[in-house]
């Protein structure tokens, strides 16, 4: 009996046959193409109808690539940019003394027998919130007591003063800002010598000197200045500048509203000068005239 599979199940030659039919052909075509580059147009062929594939498959792979460099770049900019930030603060102190020397000099003061003024350390802390209340303007910084900040010592910027701590916590301290109305800051004119004391008059106003006589030599744009006088602000840092003088309604005193050098609410790196714990016991406060009192007590 004849056990051969059907005609219709033949499978030609046998699979050692065609193995070793195609790994000869592979030989010819290998020696064919090293000795005559026979197959360079055929491959160049093959290339150019893949290579649209080949890009679409690496697409995946250039965009992670290129998140990633983009991801990077980004934050080698903003760690850049903040040690930049943190320089000029750090820096301001320095500069804001070297301004005011340049205005002793402009007013011809005996700089022999001026008293050195004693080099403050300082920390720099970052913003964190404002406070909620409507009726105060204050900050949190990073800063605590753990850092060495403690209530009393003043705020400042790379332009200008800030503030003061007014409460401390382990990691943490509250700012209360020179806008406050319960602030005030001994001040002094460049132009003219004459102190006086600067309130706190909200975020809009700025800040205001109320008891000046109205004889005073103050004029729009007089740069105000720390005086020293309080031994908390060290002398010489900006407070702001005269915005404006209102004579009307006054025959003794005039009110003058002044803008603050600082970025009062928008600066977000700040500058605790570490001021001695001795010399933040608050100091006497000048004495307001009683017309003073009579006449300007409710601004």
């Amino acid at each position: 009996m004849d056990r051969s599979p059907p005609p219709f199940f033949k499978q030609g030659p046998s699979a050692n046959a065609r193995l070793a039919f195609f790994a000869l052909f592979a030989i010819v075509l290998l020696v064919v193409d090293a000795r005559m580059n026979a197959l360079t147009g055929l491959r160049q062929g093959i290339g150019a109808v893949l290579y649209p594939l080949q890009r679409t498959l690496l697409v995946p792979r250039d965009v992670v690539a290129m998140s990633t460099q983009y991801v990077s770049e980004v934050q080698r900019l903003r760690a850049e940019n903040e040690e930049m930030r943190k320089i000029e603060v750090a820096n301001a102190k320095s500069l804001l003394e070297a301004e005011q020397l340049g205005a002793e000099n402009e007013r011809l003061r005996a700089l022999l027998g001026a008293r050195n003024r004693a080099a403050v350390k300082s920390i720099t802390a970052e913003v964190l919130y404002d406070t909620r209340d409507p009726f105060t303007r204050k900050l949190v910084v990073d800063r605590g007591a753990q850092h060495g900040v403690i209530a009393g010592q003043p705020v400042m910027d790379a332009k200008g003063v800030v503030g003061q701590i007014t409460r401390s916590f382990p990691l943490s301290s509250e700012v209360t800002l020179v806008t406050d109305r319960n602030a005030t800051v001994p001040v002094e004119f460049v132009r003219t010598g004459q102190r006086s004391l600067a309130y706190g008059a909200g975020p809009v106003v700025g800040l205001e000197l109320r008891y000046l006589p109205s004889s005073a030599d103050v004029k729009e744009g007089d740069l105000l200045v720390t005086s020293g006088l309080d031994s908390l602000y060290p002398p010489g840092l900006p407070v702001g500048r005269v915005r404006s003088i209102d004579r009307a309604g006054a025959q003794t005193f005039i009110r003058v509203s002044v803008q603050p050098a600082a970025g009062v609410e928008q600066s977000r790196l700040l500058l605790v000068l570490q001021v001695d714990e001795s010399q933040l016991l608050k100091a006497p406060l000048p004495e307001v005239p009683i017309e003073a009192r009579k006449r300007g007590g409710k601004g």
